[in-house]
């Protein structure tokens, strides 16, 4: 008799990345080989130093039903193919016992079999919120561990239903087509971040871990009022199914999936059109960007702002309607000012993006 669906589901998903993983790893350069010592005559030469090391996988780990299916999942797969597991959760300090638990969910990990299993502790500032400070604080936590470790990927628990409430999230925004595609498989540096159940549903996981006996944490802020997506969480989806029918959080995630293939085309064509409308000077003509189709030519205004010192978070999409207004409704207005101290302005024909 094979395992529950629901534990067979979660380690299907895991086995499918770090297939993906071990082939990725695989496709880099060896290292240097040292040089080679003297060996009998008639022996076989050492293969082994030829190998690239077994890569180590990292799972984000908060304690909730998500992420323990997940390391319970990377536990039971990554010995199998021969990958090093190991898991990192992150303290916020957030809440009254937040170390303690901390320390609780390390030895869950190393329950499990997971090394190096360590957590760490964040200051979470202000900037953006107290949703976006603390996401901040943990991802640049992560980055530390894996470059610490040297670990060849970090898998993340977010579900299918984290991706419908991101997807509303932005939808409510008014951002555009690529805050609509949510989170992505494969994202971070050199595709570090993994998401092995963004096509599983949130009950997946938990089913999982109550099959297989293991704790789990809530977290106290998932059901709080006072962030916004709590609320999506408890009140706006269940709503949305109340009035549209089952069915929403599926369709939501698919919408995700073909955004962000529209997305992607979008800006691989805004990449190739930026080197046809700069002149000699590497300046942006006007005239050339106005023949553009809009999607492609705000694409290539917001890339130019960034790479002047905008800061990507902060620039929104009212910014680059602003600075597309100096192509498209030119009648000699000012400069726009930016985010980072970035001025565009329209001089002979030609735009300007600089830090001011």
């Amino acid at each position: 008799m094979g395992p529950h669906p629901a534990v067979a589901a979660i380690r299907l998903a895991v086995r499918r990345v770090l297939h993906d993983i071990l082939n990725d790893h695989q496709a880099l350069p060896a290292p240097p080989a040292a040089p080679p010592a003297a060996q009998p005559a008639g022996a076989r030469p050492d293969r082994t130093a030829e190998r690239p090391p077994s890569p180590l996988v990292l799972v984000a780990c908060s304690g909730g039903a998500d992420s323990m299916a997940l390391a319970s999942a990377l536990a039971f797969e990554a010995p199998k193919l021969g990958v090093r597991a190991g898991g990192v959760t992150v303290d916020h300090g957030l809440q009254p016992g937040s170390d303690l638990r901390a320390e609780e969910v390390v030895l869950r990990l190393r329950g499990l079999g997971l090394d190096p299993a360590e957590s760490v502790a964040v200051t979470v500032g202000r900037e953006g919120g107290p949703e976006a400070a603390a996401r901040d604080a943990r991802y640049a936590a992560l980055d530390a561990a894996a470059e610490r470790h040297g670990a060849a990927a970090v898998l993340l628990g977010h579900t299918r239903d984290d991706q419908a409430e991101t997807v509303l999230l932005g939808l409510a925004r008014g951002s555009g087509i690529r805050s609509l595609s949510g989170m992505a498989a494969v994202s971070g540096a050199g595709g570090r971040y993994r998401r092995p159940f963004l096509q599983l549903d949130r009950q997946t996981a938990r089913k999982a871990c109550m099959v297989q006996s293991l704790p789990v944490w809530d977290d106290p802020h998932n059901a709080d009022p006072a962030y916004t997506r709590s609320r999506l969480r408890h009140e706006g989806l269940p709503a949305l199914e109340k009035a549209l029918g089952k069915g929403v959080v599926e369709a939501l995630a698919r919408t995700a999936q073909l955004s962000r293939d529209d997305a992607d085309a979008l800006d691989a064509w805004a990449r190739q059109a930026e080197a046809s409308v700069r002149d000699a000077a590497g300046l942006l003509e006007c005239a050339k960007l106005y023949a553009l189709p809009p999607a492609v030519r705000r694409r290539i205004l917001r890339r130019a702002a960034i790479e002047a010192g905008a800061p990507a978070g902060a620039l929104f999409a009212r910014h680059i309607e602003e600075v597309d207004r100096l192509i498209t409704g030119w009648r000699g207005q000012g400069a726009i000012n930016l985010p980072g101290r970035v001025v565009a302005q329209r001089q002979g024909g030609r735009l300007v993006i600089r830090q001011g």
